[in-house]
């Protein structure tokens, strides 16, 4: 593990990253030029060498909510790869949210019971969730599990 010092020399290195003073002896460092709502890099990089990365890039799962990793067991050349992309990502343009109906064409199937009642198989956020008209008739954490559901009860994909 490295040291604090070895942590905040890495980081330094950076030019484009600018130095803030916080509390209890910790740093953030920001990215002024970013063209993301996200300027800290580096957070709470803290004497007991703990501290945070901000990994927009990454899966949402590799980070906590807010979009950051512990860095606190990194290696050198680990701390300076994720600071380099959390960099590039960052200088690049956000790529625009589809709009609503867009977004519902690609997470939407219509599924037709045996009767001729039809249900949505809508993803919304990390759920899928199956409406009957505007009600919510289940919700599941996987398409998987939605289809089996679906598929059980005698609906078919329209």
């Amino acid at each position: 593990m490295l040291t604090f010092e070895e942590k905040l020399a890495i980081i330094e290195s950076f030019p484009q990253l600018h130095k803030k003073p916080v509390s209890l002896g910790r740093f953030n460092f920001h990215f002024e030029e970013s063209l993301h709502d996200k300027k800290i890099v580096v957070q709470n990089l803290h004497p007991n060498g703990n501290g945070f990365v901000y990994a927009g890039h990454l899966p949402k799962k590799a980070t906590d909510p807010k979009g950051m990793v512990n860095i606190r067991d990194y290696s050198a050349d680990e701390l300076r790869a994720i600071i380099q992309a959390s960099i590039d990502y960052l200088s690049r343009k956000p790529e625009p949210k589809a709009s609503t109906d867009a977004a519902q064409e690609q997470t939407c199937e219509t599924w037709v019971g045996p009767n001729g009642q039809t249900l949505q198989l809508v993803q919304e956020d990390e759920l899928w969730n199956v409406y009957a008209g505007p009600n919510l008739e289940e919700a599941f954490e996987s398409h998987k599990e939605a289809k089996r559901y679906l598929l059980e009860e005698g609906f078919k994909l329209q």
